[in-house]
């Protein structure tokens, strides 16, 4: 009944109260980052959902469009702004993901949605992570996020969709509301700072 209903109920309720008490905040930052980006405060980018369906991920654009010579982005570490590090060092730029929870498309707890790159090279235990919507936090995170290993992460993401439950998510969400507060473990993204999966690693 939990993973059934219950889950997403919740999932709508508490984002949707969360975004209209934070709603002062977030339109700040829109209006902050629109003059800070030329215009684009939001970062958006293709990410595979449940069952692997593509849906368009929200963040808060941290990072300028610099590109080299050739007319190559530069690497993400000399894009970020100033103003990105500290939306990243408080998790500010996750705020716009509570539109895609209320969209049904990810949960507020569940496996980190990855780059679609990664499908292909997925082996069968990686893929079950996609039996359930990607989170906004989740297992994996509060289990040392950038820290810990690919094998690590897949592991953890793994786990939790075998072992979801109530009890489990309102712990994910206490740890990572800690996590938050201490600054620990959520200062970079997961693309900043993991190395590229390959499929082996």
């Amino acid at each position: 009944m939990y993973k059934i209903f219950i889950k997403r109920v919740l999932d709508f309720c508490i984002s949707l109260i969360l975004l209209l008490f934070i709603s002062p905040l977030f339109l700040f930052l829109i209006v902050f980052l629109v003059i800070t980006n030329n215009g684009k405060p939001f970062f958006v980018q293709k990410r595979p959902g449940k069952k692997e369906r593509i849906f368009s991920i929200l963040k808060f654009k941290t990072m300028n469009d610099k590109k080299d010579s050739e007319g190559n982005l530069l690497p993400d570490k000399d894009r970020i702004t100033r103003v990105g590090t500290f939306i990243r060092k408080t998790s500010l730029d996750e705020i716009p993901q509570l539109i895609n929870v209320i969209k049904g498309e990810m949960s507020l707890i569940g496996p980190r949605p990855l780059i679609i790159e990664y499908l292909p090279i997925y082996n069968e235990i990686q893929k079950k992570r996609h039996d359930t919507k990607p989170g906004i936090t989740g297992w994996a995170q509060v289990n040392g996020r950038n820290s810990i290993t690919w094998k690590k992460k897949f592991e953890y993401d793994v786990w939790y969709v075998e072992n979801m439950s109530f009890l489990l998510d309102v712990k994910i969400l206490g740890l990572t509301f800690k996590k938050v507060i201490q600054k620990k473990d959520v200062n970079l993204s997961e693309e900043q700072t993991s190395e590229y999966f390959n499929g082996s690693n």
